[in-house]
């Protein structure tokens, strides 16, 4: 399974990056907004930084537009900033569209704002590189999110699609861990998520015991 950060901010893409386990980042306009860019120039500029912090990761820049033609144009501009950049396109008619003419030009897509396994399946024949199911966000209307990671890898194993699963609006870490059993290929969540994984009372129990015996080593 990869690891990847959702987020805009440099400093939490750095930490994560620097624990060496992170492999990509995914990114929408409201994670830009939060960090205060705006303007095309700026916003393109952000996306190279990524692109230089993890520099053998897939980065996900999402389109603005929602027409098929706009999305195209955005989608190119995105692509052309850094051979990592992934096109992050949404689960419309004129987003499979947009998925197909990408797939047909060598531009790796990620198709977002999946919330059934059917919008999965048209997004996997359009040729789209990963597919993003939204596990929290179903949680959150009494669905099961997890079910429907179960439902599209079931299905992905059945016609062998290229297409990834890549795991998204996880909330914390029995979401990473469940996607794992189940066979996401990819999970993205905050920085708190990872950092969270790390985590356990017998792991801190057991450091402390072994400082302080340590200390009556008289070592130093």
């Amino acid at each position: 399974m990869r690891f990847f950060i959702d987020t805009a901010n440099l400093n939490e893409i750095r930490e994560i990056n620097n624990l060496g386990i992170l492999d990509g980042v995914t990114t929408n306009p409201s994670l830009m907004a939060k960090e205060g860019i705006t303007g095309k120039n700026n916003i393109f500029a952000h996306y190279k930084a990524i692109c230089q912090i993890v520099e053998e990761g897939d980065i996900s820049a999402e389109v603005l537009a929602t027409d098929y033609v706009g999305m195209v144009r955005e989608g190119e501009e995105l692509a052309d900033i850094d051979e990592n950049i992934v096109v992050k396109v949404p689960m419309t008619k004129d987003g499979i569209r947009a998925i197909h003419h990408f797939t047909n030009n060598g531009i790796r897509t990620n198709c977002t704002l999946i919330f059934s396994a059917a919008q999965a399946l048209i997004a996997a024949k359009a040729g789209a590189s990963y597919v993003s199911p939204f596990v929290g966000r179903l949680d959150d209307i009494s669905t099961d999110g997890l079910d429907l990671i179960q439902k599209i890898n079931d299905i992905f194993l059945n016609y062998d699609y290229d297409t990834e699963i890549l795991a998204a609006s996880l909330r914390h870490p029995m979401h990473v861990l469940r996607c794992a059993e189940i066979g996401a290929h990819v999970v993205t969540a905050p920085a708190k998520v990872f950092l969270d994984l790390f985590n356990h009372p017998l792991t801190d129990a057991g450091l402390k015991k072994f400082i302080e015996d340590g200390q009556k080593l008289n070592l130093r």
